[in-house]
């Protein structure tokens, strides 16, 4: 049993290690977290922002890797232009985008105030 638990830990982190090495986006917003974990180290979130910060980050990343496996998912059935096809690589793709602007917006909501404040401006 205990056996079954680390290989699927293991295919769980080698799905992490792919995305991270062969898809664009993932590599985006893989730099991205660590920069949002630097800043929110340098400004000193309080537990709550950090909550809300890396549940965002979080959706993110999923998003991100339910759309590349949705894509592989696609590609595996037909390499032809199919509208079925479309939709669904269409649709994953903008639940990334949505997931990813509303972390924009509250991270900007975070983090800003916070920067301002830091830097003396207003």
């Amino acid at each position: 049993m205990l056996s079954r638990f680390i290989k699927s830990f293991s295919y769980a982190l080698s799905g992490i290690v792919y995305a991270i090495k062969t898809q664009r986006n993932m590599k985006v917003h893989t730099i991205a977290l660590v920069l949002v974990l630097i800043i929110g180290f340098w400004l000193e979130l309080s537990r709550l922002e950090w909550a809300i910060v890396l549940i965002m980050a979080g959706i993110v990343i999923i998003c991100e890797m339910l759309n590349t496996a949705i894509e592989a998912l696609v590609d595996l059935e037909t390499k032809e232009y199919h509208t079925l096809a479309k939709i669904a690589k269409d649709v994953a793709a903008g639940a990334v985008l949505i997931a990813s602007i509303l972390s924009v917006v509250i991270g900007c909501l975070i983090f800003l105030p916070k920067i301002l404040d830091k830097l003396n401006i207003f």
